[in-house]
């Protein structure tokens, strides 16, 4: 048997090599092939390419891509035709696995899909193209099939919960986290995650220094702990810091995300997975995001975003609890302003984690080997 998994960014990694685990116990003997990141070649998938190849953010970001994007799934869909993998598998990408999904399908494979689309927050047209798509769709959200439903989708969804949940379970203290990555075990410590991607770290780094400046004006004694996702964005990072804030107590350390969070009386982070991850580990949060001009100014005039808010806590908890600021709202003053809040009001802490706790015991389902069972019944259909 073999199996073709594709994934289009680091979440899409740690997700595809969960279910490739899940999977390898109920066929021992199945081969895995695909689009993959260091995770899931650890786990024993073949890489036909890498997803640093997709991992691009943005209407106008992804233009000069464009070209080799394409190229890139045109060549998976001949090697796919020609090899016919028992199942192919998308993780998350939509704009590029779904269109390639849909190709296979109609040449006779069997297809899934990992991770709905947000077709709940915009582009909800684009339903009826996932239900031609795919045989499956494998849900991380548990109000997510319901939507389809009520869509008139003709499509088979499972609602598997969130493997994060069950990975992130493990309650460390925040001490131990500290110890670990050499902060002072009584400072008041503020976690900055400005995104995973380069095109997140051009818009956000310098409002998220500067929040950081707003803050450290008012109360000098903190410390600053930011856990870069990549070595290469070390640099422009640091940049921003000798611009805005020199001065501050800065920790910058590559990876570590979640130590960094854990060890965090607060947290300031793009809106993404990241926030999920945060709210698994209890922590509050802030979030903001910022695009191109270009970007913004086209999802506003073609009216593409159908919600209010964007971040995946406020999506998820019974009322919308975390301060979000995006685009033009992303401003410092209102950053430090609601940092400052959680900071020093219990009771502002206490509405998010009271939610988070919730939103937790409904996302801890064993994530993995209930995909594993939904596309092991896919298979043998």
């Amino acid at each position: 048997m073999r199996i073709a998994v594709l994934a289009g960014e680091t979440s899409g990694d740690l997700l595809g090599a969960a279910i490739i685990r899940a999977l390898r116990q109920r066929f021992p003997a199945a081969s895995f092939y695909g689009v993959t990141g260091p995770r899931m070649r650890e786990a024993g998938c073949e890489s036909v390419a890498n997803i640093d190849a997709l991992s691009v953010m943005g209407l106008a970001e992804v233009l000069p891509k464009l070209p080799s994007i394409l190229q890139l799934r045109a060549a998976l869909r001949r090697r796919f035709l020609a090899d016919r993998p028992d199942c192919v598998i998308g993780v998350d990408a939509p704009d590029f696995n779904l269109p390639l999904e849909r190709r296979l399908r109609e040449a006779g494979l069997k297809t899934a899909h990992v991770v709905s689309p947000t077709v709940w927050a915009w582009r909800a047209g684009r339903v009826n193209a996932i239900a031609r798509s795919v045989d499956l769709l494998l849900c991380l959200f548990p109000f997510e099939p319901k939507f389809y439903a009520q869509q008139g989708a003709t499509l088979k969804t499972v609602f598997i919960g969130h493997p994060l949940a069950e990975e992130l379970a493990e309650p460390i203290a925040q001490s131990a986290a500290r110890e670990r990555l050499g902060l002072p075990a009584a400072a008041r410590v503020v976690a900055i995650l400005p995104g995973s991607r380069g095109g997140e770290l051009k818009y956000l780094a310098e409002p998220f220094v500067q929040s950081a400046a707003w803050l450290a004006q008012r109360y000098p004694d903190l410390h600053f702990v930011v856990p870069l996702a990549q070595p290469s964005l070390r640099a422009g990072f640091e940049t921003a810091v000798a611009q805005f804030a020199p001065q501050l107590h800065w920790h910058l350390i590559d990876g570590e995300s979640r130590a960094a969070m854990r060890a965090a009386d607060v947290v300031l982070l793009a809106s993404g997975t990241a926030t999920l991850e945060c709210l698994l580990l209890d922590r509050p949060m802030v979030v903001g995001y910022r695009v191109s001009a270009f970007t913004a100014w086209l999802l506003r005039s073609l009216r593409l975003l159908k919600v209010e808010r964007v971040s995946l806590p406020n999506l998820l908890c019974a009322e919308a609890v975390v301060p979000e600021f995006l685009q033009e709202q992303a401003q410092p003053s209102h950053f430090g302003a609601a940092l400052e809040k959680l900071l020093l009001e219990p009771a502002a802490r206490g509405r998010q984690l009271s939610q988070f706790s919730a939103v937790r015991q409904q996302l801890k389902q064993d994530a993995a080997a209930r995909a594993a069972q939904a596309i092991a019944e896919l298979l043998a259909r």
